[in-house]
């Protein structure tokens, strides 16, 4: 999904079944405010998502880093984002140097992300 500075399209997504998926957030690397905070990544830990790769902040990362979620993100910065404009779901996003497709695969460790049209054998 697309949002820039605005997360109710994240809040969306996360109230719904995750089934182990993961959601990717392009914030277009805005570094001014967070799209995830502790509430809504707990209601990603309540409906099964498996993690969260945000292009932007999250704020109240020492609480999250102590949930069953996986998070990735560009840094923290406290202040919650607005809600004006919901963004965009289910369309390709980019950044990094990497698009990622709805129905991609993302695989995550300390070090980075790999992105894949298809699950990967590991």
């Amino acid at each position: 999904m697309k949002c820039y500075e605005n997360n109710p399209l994240v809040r969306a997504a996360l109230e719904e079944a995750g089934r182990g998926r993961v959601l990717v957030v392009d914030g277009g690397g805005s570094l001014r405010c967070a799209l995830l905070g502790d509430n809504l990544a707990a209601m990603a830990v309540a409906n099964g998502w498996a993690g969260i790769v945000v292009h932007g902040c999250i704020r109240d990362s020492a609480d999250i880093g102590r949930m069953d979620l996986g998070v990735k993100a560009l840094a923290t910065f406290p202040l919650k984002s607005s809600k004006r404009d919901p963004g965009a779901r289910d369309v390709p996003v980019s950044f990094a140097g990497v698009t990622v497709r709805p129905g991609d695969w993302v695989v995550a460790d300390g070090d980075g992300l790999l992105v894949a049209a298809e699950e990967l054998k590991l």
